[in-house]
């Protein structure tokens, strides 16, 4: 089996700008959460088109998975440890762990996490 990503919004932010340290995921296996896609096309519509943003939305949804209500109650635990934690990265962090994933992140406030991936 290969390995496994998860990619926060950080991460689908820098891929869509292109910044090149993010080039090696283009045929990982990528997963996330509709919370990140959220954060995703929100950030996006501040900087580009309505369409451009639904599309870069729409084309990233395949990498969705299923966020429990045990999920939400893990992560919500977690984010009360890590106040700065947005709930999108709360729970995808905790969504990483629950799937045996690395997750990818430029975010600083995960920079000494474990089984984070930081790549700036």
């Amino acid at each position: 089996m290969s390995e496994i990503f998860f990619f926060d919004t950080y991460a689908f932010i820098e891929t869509i700008r292109g910044n090149p340290k993010y080039e090696s995921f283009e045929s990982a296996a990528i997963i996330t959460t509709i919370f990140n896609l959220a954060e995703l096309n929100y950030i996006l519509k501040k900087e580009m088109t309505k369409e451009r943003a639904d599309g870069y939305t729409q084309d990233y949804s395949v990498f969705l998975v299923e966020v429990t209500l045990e999920d939400i109650k893990t992560a919500m635990d977690f984010k009360t440890k890590n106040r700065k934690l947005s709930i999108p990265d709360a729970v995808g962090y905790i969504v990483a762990k629950k799937f045996g994933a690395k997750f990818v992140t430029g975010d600083g406030d995960f920079e000494n996490l474990p089984n984070v991936e930081f790549i700036r």
